[in-house]
């Protein structure tokens, strides 16, 4: 494969690293790049040489919709193979989230995608932070949101997600302290959700008390 989509670049420099293959082995929605190349390790000395694959899957997205005037918050569910094929319940609990459009504000997309996957528009929104999923094996890197919105009551029978995507998305509302208590238990198993939730509960109180002011 010759050509490089736009999400798969070569290998960027870095000092100490020398890159002596960079080869694209797949070249669908998310590129695999194959690298091999050594680095210059804490000690000074030559590291050997590693080959590493590289899945490219650019930047994502999620927002956490909180309602602070009733103290709740909105999550999703839906069926995730990656979380069948390792093992635990395949209808997995997590975040509104999705991936950039190209030149995309990370803000903006994270207020598509809760309005895509939830129905959900929020007024505010306040940074969480960027983390890494998957430092070892792929590029994602996430930026979490939080969104002060009106939650209503929730329904049962509505579903949300793109149909030409193939997503049946089930909106989960709560309140806050029922989440936390998911969380302590281990029940959230979504790292984006987790870190989201745990942003949350260290600042509940202020926020609580900023969004309501309005």
């Amino acid at each position: 494969m010759s050509a490089r989509p736009p999400k798969a670049p070569a290998i960027p420099p870095f000092p100490g690293l020398e890159v002596r293959e960079d080869e694209l082995v797949w070249s669908g929605r998310f590129p695999l790049q194959r690298v091999r190349f050594t680095y210059e390790r804490f000690d000074g000395a030559r590291s050997p040489e590693l080959t590493w694959e590289l899945w490219r899957r650019g930047r994502g997205v999620a927002m956490l919709p909180f309602d602070p005037w009733t103290d709740r918050v909105a999550l999703i569910e839906q069926f995730r193979l990656p979380v069948h094929a390792a093992g635990l319940p395949a209808i997995h609990t997590e975040c509104v989230a999705g991936l950039l459009e190209a030149g995309e504000d990370p803000e903006a997309a994270a207020r598509r995608e809760t309005q895509e996957e939830a129905g959900l528009v929020p007024d505010r929104v306040e940074t969480i932070g960027q983390f890494m999923l998957m430092q070892g094996g792929c590029d994602e890197l996430m930026f979490l949101h939080c969104g002060r919105t009106r939650l209503p009551e929730p329904e049962a029978a509505v579903t949300h997600g793109l149909v030409q995507e193939g997503e049946d998305i089930r909106l989960l509302i709560m309140p806050t302290a029922r989440a936390f208590a998911l969380l302590d238990t281990n029940e959230i198993r979504n790292a984006t959700c987790a870190l989201s939730l745990f942003w949350l509960r260290q600042h509940h109180a202020r926020l609580r008390d900023e969004w309501t002011r309005e």
